[in-house]
């Protein structure tokens, strides 16, 4: 297998039973052939960001189809303190297959080409990902920069949250959706882009939440029966904060399908810096980015394997990204340090004096 072609051939496009659904974000559509019943599951899943428009990009998902002989694989390296096998790829001729080691779930990349096909029905978060990473793909070609954040939005502020993995961004971000009128803009993936004001995009990626967070938020509770409640409310808070137990939430069942928007004027853009075991107090303070390269790192986000830059080249294996886009895209943002003990209501409060202030 040398080119996109050549894997096409050994796959069936127009499979029995697939029919589309169309997805809107902001300026960008991407439409969805699927089978019954992974169809009707996505479309759950992406409700509020379904359209009647078709998109400029069409994702084919093919359930069960496989490559006959398996290409050989080259291991893609992961980020600095991520460890263990994750993905790997193969270069084509103008295109590249990437495969899920773990699942075995296979994509295959090029221009104005996005397959997945394989053990899909098994992982639908991953087939839910490889359609976000679509939208991306769009906005990265058009020049803006990829960011490790969640976002809410509400009137002529949107506010960004980064952190390390596990430092809390969803557990801030659903605190802020308790203020009246104010909607959810991404999860865990924003775009951003330079503008008189800078300007934020994101994508349809519910929150994927822990215990910790659930148990936190009266409005969550219910996610969990009450023998797994009280199970969890028993566990020392350490191991709570560190369980591993991801659950979906759906934010249009949760907090209503009105709360969804997914483009927004970039004012605020705070970074997690804080800590457990301090008595420090939780502090809110403006930054310089050109001056802190650790909170800049916690911002960027590389775009992976399935991006191919406008000129036709894929992503190198191993690239960082380039911190220079990143400051002038925020360039007008107000960047703030969060530090002192984790405290969500504390930063709950600092949010409302934000919004309404």
């Amino acid at each position: 297998m040398r080119t996109a072609e050549d894997v096409l051939t050994q796959l069936d496009l127009g499979a029995a039973g697939t029919q589309p659904f169309h997805l809107g974000v902001g300026h960008v559509g991407v439409t969805v052939q699927a089978p019954a019943p992974l169809r009707a599951s996505l479309m759950a899943y992406f409700a509020g960001a379904l359209t009647q428009t078709p998109g400029e990009m069409t994702v084919h998902l093919l359930p069960g189809q496989v490559l006959t002989p398996e290409p050989e694989w080259t291991d893609w390296q992961r980020e600095p303190g991520k460890a263990g096998r994750k993905d790997a790829i193969r270069d084509l001729a103008g295109a590249r297959l990437i495969r899920k080691v773990r699942s075995g779930v296979t994509f295959l990349q090029a221009p104005g080409v996005a397959v997945a096909f394989g053990p899909l029905a098994e992982n639908e978060s991953t087939v839910i990902n490889f359609i976000n990473t679509q939208i991306l793909n769009a906005g990265l070609r058009e020049g803006w920069q990829l960011c490790h954040a969640a976002a809410v939005t509400r009137g002529p502020r949107t506010l960004a949250i980064s952190g390390l993995s596990g430092g809390g961004k969803s557990t801030s971000i659903l605190r802020m959706m308790d203020m009246e009128g104010m909607c959810f803009l991404s999860n865990d993936r924003v775009l951003v882009r330079a503008g008189r004001p800078p300007r934020a995009l994101g994508i349809p990626k519910q929150p994927r939440i822990n215990p910790g967070t659930i148990l936190g938020n009266p409005r969550l509770r219910d996610m969990l029966t009450p023998a797994r409640r009280a199970e969890l409310e028993a566990m020392p808070a350490a191991d709570l904060w560190a369980l591993e137990d991801k659950h979906d939430l759906i934010i249009g069942e949760v907090y209503g399908a009105d709360r969804l928007r997914f483009e927004g004027a970039l004012t605020d853009f705070w970074v997690l810096n804080w800590e457990h075991g301090t008595d420090a107090p939780t502090q809110v303070a403006e930054v310089s980015l050109a001056d802190r390269p650790d909170l800049l790192g916690a911002i960027m986000k590389s775009p992976g394997p399935f991006y191919q830059h406008p000129d036709g080249r894929f992503e190198p294996n191993g690239t960082a990204p380039d911190p220079a886009p990143y400051l002038e895209a925020l360039r007008g943002v107000r960047v703030c340090e969060v530090s002192g003990r984790v405290d969500f209501d504390a930063l709950a409060a600092e949010g409302r004096r934000l919004f309404d202030g």
